[in-house]
């Protein structure tokens, strides 16, 4: 049996905006808000009062995937410096120059987006600076590709070309997603892929689109908090992901900000 790739009305997909909106504002909210001086728990303690005033849903607290060590226990992700991915907040007060990526998932009325971005904190090294706008530039490319009559490589592609040109290296373990009533579904979007292969893109289809680069290697290695995933070479990392939704015409950015 293969998995079912679900496409939404476009009923559905003007039902899925607020939650788009809301994962925006939680987004724009935590990263404006970091610091020099803020604590990550801090950070997550303003999502968790931003989710509970809006009535919405967390999709980290209670997820507990077979490669997470127990139940994730906070509602964002925060991932510094040489971390890139899962980053599970804990008590480290931030400091001038850390590379922060704030990703954050949640459920508004039945309906999950999904969106990452990546801050210095601080004074920021141009090195930071340039691999957080690659892999902006890769999502933008990879947002581009997905139109009907493309594949899932396609986007695939287009990311890769982009990180490609700066001459890094790319993990295809962990990528993008089907996004709908779950944060993860099919089909798996990775970050390097061949054009014209995988999952014709059709109107309906919601998916999450994650670049996520490091500066000098694409291995990862789990953090012993059973989440944090890590650079094995202590470079440091950035990541960019908006939710989406396939049109007849250009695709709609589910979780723009701003």
């Amino acid at each position: 049996m293969g998995h079912v790739i679900e496409l939404r009305t476009p009923a559905e997909i003007e039902e899925m905006r607020p939650a788009g909106r809301f994962v925006a504002g939680v987004i724009e909210a935590t990263s404006k808000a970091a610091a020099v001086g803020v604590n990550l728990l801090e950070l997550d303690a303003l999502a968790h009062e931003m989710i509970r005033k809006a009535g919405a849903e967390s999709c980290y607290i209670d997820y507990h995937p077979s490669f997470g060590a127990s139940p994730f226990g906070k509602v964002i992700c925060t991932s510094v410096n040489d971390a890139v991915l899962h980053g599970l907040p804990r008590d480290y007060t931030l400091k001038d120059g850390d590379l922060l990526t704030v990703d954050f998932a949640a459920s508004v009325d039945g309906w999950v987006a999904d969106s990452a971005i990546s801050v210095v904190v601080g004074t920021p090294r141009e090195e930071d600076l340039r691999l957080i706008d690659t892999t902006r530039r890769a999502l933008d490319a990879g947002i581009s590709a997905a139109r009907p009559g493309n594949r899932i490589g396609d986007i695939s592609r287009a990311i890769a070309d982009v990180a490609k040109a700066e001459g890094l290296s790319i993990n295809t373990d962990f990528g993008g997603h089907g996004v709908g009533r779950t944060m993860h579904g099919e089909p798996h979007v990775p970050n390097n892929g061949r054009p014209g292969r995988g999952l014709p893109l059709k109107p309906g289809l919601v998916i999450a689109i994650e670049p996520w680069f490091l500066h000098t290697t694409d291995r990862i290695f789990t953090d012993p908090d059973g989440w944090t995933l890590r650079s094995v070479d202590g470079s440091r990392g950035a990541h960019s992901e908006h939710t989406i939704a396939i049109t007849d015409g250009d695709p709609i950015v589910l979780t723009a900000r701003g």
